[in-house]
C-alpha cells in the first residue's frame, strides 16, 4: 500500500484514523492479524506511533491485543452484537425522549430536513445505499447532539464503531433499507408530536429490527 500523507495533528491519532477507516472498509478483516512492521513501512513511520494508535483502537473495541501475539481486528460474536444493540437502544431511546420534549422548533426542523434527505435516497427502483448509510448515521448523531449529553455521545460513538465490525451490516439485508426508512418515519412523526413515550418506543423498535436484520 502506498504511503499516505499525515496531517499536523498528533501522529498516532492520524494513524489511528487511517487504520480505523481500513477496518470499516474491510481492508483489514475481523480476526485478521495486524502486521505492524508492514503498516509502519507503508506509512513511513516508526512502530512507536503505530503502537499508540493500536492502543486507541483497542480502547474503542476495534482491535484486540493478545499477549505475545500482537494485535488483531476484533471479531464480533453474536452476544457482542446483541449487547451493543441493547445498549444503543437504551441510550438512543433515552436521547430521543429528551429531544421530543426539549428540542427547539429549529432543532426539530434540522432533523426533519435530514429525514427528507433519507426519503430522497430511497426512490422507486433506485436506492442510493451509500447516501442512505451516511444520512442514517447523521440523523442519529444529530439527535444525540440535540439531547446534549457528552458522556452518552462518547459511549454511543464507541458502540457504533463496534457495530460497524459486524460482517453482515443490518442495512445490507434485502429490504432492510425500506424497513429502516419506515421506522425513521415513525420516529420523526412521534418527535413532531412531541410524544416522548412514543418516540422512545419507536426508537427501541428501530434497534430491535436492526438487530434482527444483523443477526
Amino acid at each position: 500500500m502506498a504511503a499516505q500523507s499525515l496531517s499536523p495533528r498528533a501522529l498516532y491519532e492520524d494513524v489511528a484514523e487511517l487504520l480505523r477507516q481500513r477496518i470499516f472498509k474491510r481492508e483489514l478483516e475481523p480476526g485478521s492479524w495486524i502486521d505492524e512492521l508492514k503498516i509502519a513501512q507503508d506509512y513511513g513511520i516508526s512502530r512507536t506511533p503505530l503502537r499508540e494508535a493500536l492502543k486507541v483502537l483497542a480502547a474503542e473495541g476495534l482491535v484486540t491485543m493478545k499477549v505475545r501475539r500482537g494485535a488483531y481486528v476484533t471479531e464480533v460474536s453474536d452476544k457482542d452484537l446483541r449487547d451493543v444493540y441493547h445498549l444503543l437502544s437504551l441510550l438512543e431511546s433515552d436521547a430521543a425522549g429528551m429531544v421530543a420534549t426539549q428540542a427547539t422548533e429549529a432543532q426539530l426542523a434540522e432533523l426533519q430536513a435530514l429525514h427528507r434527505e433519507l426519503e430522497a435516497a430511497v426512490r422507486p427502483g433506485q436506492i442510493d445505499r451509500d447516501r442512505f448509510f451516511e444520512l442514517n448515521e447523521a440523523f442519529h448523531m444529530r439527535l444525540l447532539a440535540i439531547a446534549d449529553n457528552r458522556w452518552r455521545d462518547q459511549m454511543v460513538t464507541d458502540l457504533r464503531k463496534v457495530m460497524k465490525l459486524n460482517r453482515h451490516n443490518s442495512l445490507l439485508k434485502s429490504g432492510r433499507i425500506k424497513e429502516s426508512l419506515a421506522e425513521h418515519r415513525a420516529i420523526m412523526a412521534a418527535l413532531l408530536e412531541r410524544d416522548a413515550p412514543a418516540t422512545m418506543q419507536r426508537m427501541r423498535e428501530h434497534f430491535a429490527s436492526g438487530l434482527e436484520a444483523a443477526a
